[in-house]
């Protein structure tokens, strides 16, 4: 070994104090480097732990939200086809209800017109008698040659009425 020493020049006393720097170099870096840089690592950790944690409650209330939403959409769906339903059922009865009004108003005007068309009638035959006598007093006169009297033409006229 003394060959090794001669050879590499090593100093005991040299090696000694460099082991004892070594040791001091070591435990500075631990005290202000390692232990501090460790702290913001754990730190920094948490922070992280916390910000996923935060993710996942966000992640799980987005799905709630999200749950929530569609449940919403669901029931406004099923209250639209109810009220779809619910119009188109007034609209059906509604215009069942015009519909027999119509033809209610239909039936009455034909009665209306029925009434109207009797009543012409009547007019128009007693209109009728009344030219047909004014005929026959007219034929009557021609026939026997001058005036009828009032007796011969009632008669005459009664007759003819009769006939019709």
């Amino acid at each position: 070994m003394d060959s090794l020493i001669s050879t590499f020049h090593l100093d005991w006393k040299l090696m000694v104090a460099q082991a004892i720097n070594f040791l001091i170099v070591i435990l500075v870096l631990y005290f202000f480097a390692l232990k501090p840089l460790k702290k913001l690592m754990d730190e920094r950790g948490a922070t992280i732990e916390g910000g996923l944690n935060n993710a996942k409650k966000q992640e799980e209330l987005l799905k709630n939200a999200q749950a929530e939403y569609e449940a919403m959409i669901a029931k406004a769906n099923a209250d639209a086809v109810a009220k779809m339903k619910e119009a188109k059922n007034d609209a059906e009865a509604k215009t069942a209800q015009m519909m027999e009004k119509a033809q209610a108003d239909v039936v009455a005007t034909i009665a209306a017109g029925k009434i109207q068309l009797e009543a012409e009638k009547a007019t128009m035959m007693q209109e009728a008698k009344k030219e047909f006598t004014a005929l026959v007093v007219s034929a009557t006169e021609k026939v026997l040659g001058g005036v009828v009297t009032e007796k011969i033409d009632a008669k005459i006229v009664e007759e003819s009425i009769k006939q019709l």
